[in-house]
């Protein structure tokens, strides 16, 4: 977006294992660096004294940030650094904001400090502590019986995808799947309460406490399809307001990416299905689903640049204005008919070579397999890969060609198991 506009773009990321990121090959970039990746034994100290260097002999305007999971509140830190150390301004919050908003239970108090709602969340470090939540829910009369669900405070690979209902039907199940849990006051665990609904995520850019670009669409546990809501509808404009609130009532001019998940709890009552939104958590960094504003790549780049305005750090965001509420609503950038997304790799993966093994080992139905290819059919014709453009194809080769090979040949090698992988930010989920 911003070689769209006609700036000069410095790209920087990790390369794990040695191989080149697809990243370094873009024809958008006019040099891109190779940075230490923060680790327990050094933490972030060399990876911010690399960027501070990149900042300064690039004469870097604007820094924004595209953090990972593992790096989020690093970069916070290096926010603090760059803007300190260098004119710089940085695309990112600062690392309280970062470590509130990064982990479940913080961000939950946090929300509910704030006046917005949150679905019950109880930080746990025992067994013992999780008992005592789930013993405590009514378990007859007209009430129907709370359910949790256990969810790693920390980045947990191995139980990531672990979405068992707790209590579940009887008292010694739970017992025993609670036992299998480590969980211990250096590995805390949070119990948060389960909502029945649809899930959705949502993306936002914010400068000094201003939404200036949204997003939302229905997600997933591992999203790999993007498909924007419609700007206008109910549901994106009330996880907008959502969104818009939370920024202006935080402390400070926040300035960064904030995406939400939200899962929409409906219940009947006597006026008819009434839907309540319950953010379940927050990324203090760049979703994914930014991918879908690739058609506003001007206009998104005049809104990160917005941050360079020195008026813009003169205003007040600490309430939102309701006069003005209307016309901040309508002057927020959100793709209006956006492409869909995919990514050819998964595709290809999930929707033709596991589904014929399945048809092989007898577990899938022909049928179910012709459903897959029909998808994958309609993907490859009607609906847009997140990497590949046109007029900058090598990109798109070497993350399918080249990255994925090289990664998946360095964790045989190296002995690294491995469940799963997200195509798309290049993650690779440990077991």
């Amino acid at each position: 977006m911003f070689h769209d506009a006609g700036h000069d773009v410095i790209g920087a990321d990790f390369e794990s294992h040695g191989v080149p990121v697809s990243g370094r090959f873009s024809r958008a970039l006019r040099r891109f660096y190779a940075l230490p990746k923060p680790t327990e034994k050094d933490g972030s100290a060399y990876y911010i004294h690399d960027l501070l260097q990149i900042v300064r002999r690039e004469r870097v305007q604007i820094w924004v940030s595209c953090s990972g999971v593992a790096s989020a509140v690093e970069d916070g830190q290096a926010k603090e650094n760059l803007e300190r150390r260098t004119d710089c301004i940085a695309i990112q919050f600062d690392v309280a904001s970062t470590t509130t908003l990064h982990e479940k239970h913080t961000f939950i108090q946090h929300t509910r400090s704030l006046g917005l709602p949150a679905p019950e969340t109880h930080n746990v470090t025992s067994r013992a502590a999780v008992h005592k939540v789930l013993n405590a829910t009514p378990s007859g009369g007209t009430r129907a019986r709370k359910q949790y669900i256990m969810k790693s405070v920390g980045v947990d690979d191995a139980l990531r995808g672990n979405m068992t209902l707790l209590p579940r039907r009887t008292t010694s199940k739970t017992y025993q799947h609670v036992s299998n849990i480590p969980i211990s006051c250096s590995k805390p665990w949070v119990l948060q309460q389960y909502i029945h609904g649809k899930e959705y995520c949502t993306h936002a850019l914010v400068v000094n406490g201003h939404v200036k670009a949204f997003v939302a669409c229905p997600s997933a546990e591992l999203l790999m399809h993007y498909e924007a809501l419609p700007p206008t509808s109910a549901l994106s404009r009330s996880m907008l307001r959502f969104t818009q609130e939370f920024a202006a009532r935080s402390p400070g001019q926040m300035t960064g990416h904030l995406s939400f998940d939200f899962l929409v709890d409906e219940s009947a009552t006597e006026k008819g299905l009434e839907m309540v939104l319950q953010p379940i958590e927050c990324n203090p960094r760049a979703h994914t689903a930014v991918v879908l504003f690739n058609d506003l790549g001007p206009e998104m780049a005049a809104a990160y640049l917005s941050a360079l305005d020195p008026m813009a750090h003169t205003n007040d965001s600490s309430e939102p204005q309701s006069s003005d509420a209307e016309a901040e609503h309508d002057s927020i950038l959100a793709p209006t008919c956006p492409a869909k997304y995919y990514w050819l790799g998964h595709d290809i993966v999930t929707l033709l070579f596991l589904p014929l093994l399945s048809i092989l080992q007898g577990k899938m139905g022909i049928g179910t397999y012709m459903y897959g290819l029909q998808q994958l059919a309609t993907h490859v014709l009607f609906w847009k890969d997140g990497t590949f453009e046109a007029w900058d194809p090598l990109p798109w080769w070497w993350l399918n060609h080249i990255y994925w090979p090289g990664v998946f040949l360095a964790s045989v090698l190296g002995d690294e198991k491995w469940s799963r992988v997200n195509v798309s930010t290049g993650k690779v989920f440990g077991c």
